[in-house]
């Protein structure tokens, strides 16, 4: 007769092994996470041609940039909230069906008006989806792959890039940005029915007192792995006493808290800034629309060795020091992109500046959802998103009143605002490397 043994979770989830359910998680999860950042980005690749088509100013080219970051904001704080207090599973579904929806309604948009608002409802759902997302896949991940997986999950944002440019190069010229808009909404979709097979998170379930059900997900786990954890049953944890919003404000959270969200504002502005209007860069360069494209496409490829380099140099080198690095070299790269004086310079920073800032996205996606316990995750990460959100929705504005002057001035200041962040970066005290996630 098997004698049950009594596991913590930290130790169940390490038996139950890594292999071929955080894979399939880690495909779902980011192919979802691409769809959302076609969502975001192919707007900056319609922009041109809806401007031309409406006759609008740079200030209405700025509120439709600024649309799908309001609604962005609101789903990060909404959905990051819900997802503590109800469970990731209900976001993690709701959150891309509503993003896909609503940017499928923006292709038969009649108006500009109706474009914005449908744009907005789109981030809605975007904007939720980077809460939830991390917040089960982390809870998911064994401590010693953490770091590197959720690097190479927030890489999916990239490829989300190259197709959005691949798209935008393949359609816009010949078939409208409404076809690239309807085509983008329809990976999501897909999305959403594959993700009801995906069970809610075991450490969610056992912190909220659910212990049998946190068991059998990892039971489930460690079958989909090729493992047997054998009779077994889960040690209880202390209930945690309810959380809100302003805990992460506490002593213990708040220096982390507040040098966060500077980082998480900082980067945005930087790199929705100069990534909103990067086909307008070159379009004030002088260069023809479909070539246009094909230096997007080739910035949007650069990202993804950022990714690589980033996933792999967080578990050797640190997430704060990787972080804090390659902020400061996208400021660099972001300035002599600024001052680059023909078409092949441009093109050569421009690549360095999107393979260190994606490469710092990765390092911050790794970090933030560690620092914070399981029932602050989802809120930690939502409220933290949210000031991202509020630099996304000023930097297409922000953008506008500066190329006024210059194409140098915007992106000189998007370049100050990356070594901002760099600076908050190096005064992070806590590195989360090869450490537990915490459940208190």
């Amino acid at each position: 007769m098997s004698i049950e043994k009594t596991l913590t979770f930290d130790l169940a989830i390490e038996q139950a092994g890594f292999g071929r359910f955080q894979q399939r998680l880690m495909l779902i999860c980011g192919l979802g996470w691409a769809a959302d950042a076609m969502e975001v980005l192919l707007i900056s690749f319609a922009l041109p041609q809806i401007g031309s088509e409406w006759n609008l100013t740079n200030a209405q080219k700025g509120l439709l940039g600024t649309a799908i970051f309001l609604g962005m904001l609101a789903g990060a704080w909404v959905w990051g909230r819900l997802s503590d207090l109800a469970g990731r599973k209900i976001g993690f579904m709701s959150t891309v069906a509503i993003d896909s929806v609503f940017g499928l309604a923006s292709a038969f948009a009649p108006s500009f008006g109706w474009l914005v608002a449908l744009r907005a409802l789109t981030g809605f759902g975007v904007g939720g989806t980077l809460p939830v997302d991390y917040a089960i896949f982390a809870e998911y991940l064994p401590t010693a792959k953490r770091g590197r997986y959720l690097v190479l999950l927030e890489s999916f944002w990239a490829l989300g890039a190259v197709l959005a440019a691949g798209l935008a190069w393949l359609i816009v010229p010949w078939l409208g940005w409404r076809w690239l808009l309807a085509i983008s909404a329809v990976p999501g979709l897909i999305i959403f029915f594959i993700r009801r097979h995906i069970p809610e998170s075991p450490r969610y379930l056992l912190v909220n007192g659910k212990t049998e059900q946190a068991a059998a997900v990892l039971r489930q786990v460690a079958k989909a792995n090729g493992r047997d954890l054998g009779a077994f049953k889960l040690a209880p944890v202390a209930a945690p006493a309810p959380s809100r919003t302003a805990d992460l404000l506490k002593p213990r959270l708040r220096r982390t808290t507040l040098l966060l969200w500077l980082i998480w504002f900082a980067i945005s502005l930087g790199y929705y800034g100069v990534f909103t209007w990067m086909p307008n860069y070159f379009r004030a360069s002088g260069l023809p629309l479909l070539t246009v494209y094909q230096n997007a496409f080739i910035l949007a490829l650069a990202q993804l060795p950022g990714y690589f380099s980033a996933a792999w140099l967080v578990e050797r080198w640190g997430r704060r020091k990787t972080l804090a690095a390659y902020l400061a070299a996208s400021g660099f790269f972001t300035f002599l992109f600024a001052a680059a004086n023909s078409l092949t310079w441009v093109v050569g920073m421009g690549i360095w500046m999107s393979f260190f800032t994606l490469g710092a996205w990765g390092a911050l996606y790794a970090y933030t959802p560690e620092v914070y316990p399981t029932n602050l995750r989802g809120t930690g990460m939502g409220a933290a998103s949210g000031f991202t959100r509020i630099a996304g929705a000023l930097a297409p504005s922000l953008g506008a009143l500066l190329m006024g002057a210059s194409l140098a001035l915007p992106l000189t200041v998007f370049a100050a605002s990356y070594v901002l962040a760099a600076c908050a970066a190096l005064m992070l005290r806590t590195e989360t490397g090869a450490t537990p996630l915490q459940d208190q």
